[in-house]
C-alpha cells in the first residue's frame, strides 16, 4: 500500500523517512526515527510494534540488516509485512514478505532503503533509490521530498495517491532546541499529496530553520531605518531604543522567532517583512 525512504544524512547527524501511500494518514504509522540512532518505516500490514522494538535495537547498536531479520523472525505474519532500516552507521536493510501484494520490493545502499509494495513496478523502488544518489547537494528534508517525489512520478502506489508523510530528527534540532524532531509534516488525504507535502516544507523551512550567518545584515544605519519604518507601518512602533523589541514583537506574530538574531537580520525575515508591510516610501537622500 505504500513507498517509503528511510536515509541517513552523510554526517550521521539526521535521521528521516519519507512515505506516500494509497491509504489515510500513512504518515501516522508508516515513520519511526530516533536522533543519532536510525529511523525506520513499516509499511504493506503494517506493525506498529516495529517501530519502539527497531529503535531500541539500533539503540543497542544492532546493524540495520540485524534488526530487519530479528524483527521479522519473532513475527508469525512476517509475510503480510514490508520494513525498512536504517542505523547509525553501514548500510540500510529492507524486509517484503512474500505475501505482499505485487508490485512489490526494496533497494538498498550504504545509508539508506527505499522500498514498496502495491506499486507499479520495480521503476518506483530504482527511481526513489537513484533520486536520493544525485540529490546529495540539497538539504536533508528536501532531498527525501525529492526522492519521495521520484518514486511517485515512476509511478508510486499503482492504486493512485491519498497521503504522504516526512520526519526527521537531529539532536536538539527541534523547535527551540527543546526536541530532536526538526521535521514532522503529514498530507493525510490530498489528491497529490506529495506535491502538498513539498510546499509544507517549504513553508517549514522559511518559518523554521534556522537562519545562515554568513547572510545575516548588520540591525544597523539604513537597515535598522527601513526595518523602523516597516514595522511602524504594521503597527509595531519604534522607540529610541531602535527595532529590536519591536521586531521581536512582530516576529513571534509571524512564527518567524526561530530565525531571530540579537542584533542582526536574517534576509528572509527582511523580505517577509518588506512583503507584509504596507507600502513605505524610500528614505530621501540628503542634497
Amino acid at each position: 500500500m505504500t513507498f517509503s525512504l528511510v536515509a541517513r544524512s552523510a554526517d550521521g547527524r539526521r535521521h528521516g523517512v519519507a512515505v506516500a501511500s494509497k491509504f489515510l494518514a500513512a504518515g501516522a504509522l508508516v515513520p519511526a526515527a530516533e536522533a543519532e540512532v536510525g529511523a525506520l518505516a513499516t509499511q504493506a500490514h503494517v506493525n506498529l510494534a516495529y517501530r519502539p522494538q527497531g529503535l531500541t535495537l539500533l539503540r543497542t547498536g544492532v546493524a540495520a540488516a540485524e534488526v530487519v531479520a530479528g524483527l521479522v523472525a519473532a513475527d508469525p505474519q512476517r509475510q503480510h509485512r514490508q520494513l525498512g532500516v536504517v542505523g547509525s552507521d553501514g548500510p540500510g536493510a529492507s524486509w517484503t514478505g512474500p505475501a505482499c501484494h505485487p508490485w512489490a520490493g526494496g533497494r538498498t545502499g550504504d545509508g539508506w532503503a527505499a522500498q514498496g509494495n502495491i506499486l507499479t513496478g520495480p521503476e518506483v523502488v530504482d527511481a526513489m533509490g537513484e533520486a536520493w544518489l544525485a540529490s546529495s547537494t540539497l538539504p536533508f528534508a528536501q532531498r527525501l521530498v525529492a526522492a519521495l517525489r521520484a518514486g511517485d512520478e515512476a509511478g508510486g502506489d499503482r492504486r493512485g495517491r491519498q497521503s504522504a508523510g516526512l520526519l526527521v530528527v537531529e539532536r536538539g534540532g527541534g523547535y527551540g532546541g527543546t526536541s530532536d524532531v526538526l521535521v514532522d509534516l503529514r498530507v493525510d488525504d490530498h489528491c497529490d499529496p506529495v506535491a502538498e507535502l513539498g510546499r509544507l516544507l517549504a513553508v517549514h523551512t522559511m518559518l523554521f530553520s534556522r537562519p545562515d550567518p554568513a547572510t545575516l545584515l548588520d540591525l544597523s544605519g539604513a537597515v535598522a531605518d527601513e526595518v523602523a519604518a516597516l514595522l511602524t507601518a504594521l503597527g509595531h512602533p519604534v522607540d529610541h531604543t531602535g527595532p529590536k523589541a519591536a521586531l521581536v514583537s512582530w516576529a513571534g506574530l509571524e512564527n518567524l522567532e526561530e530565525r531571530l538574531v540579537p542584533g542582526r537580520i536574517d534576509p528572509v525575515v527582511l523580505s517577509h517583512l518588506r512583503g507584509v508591510a504596507p507600502h513605505v516610501p524610500a528614505p530621501r537622500q540628503g542634497a
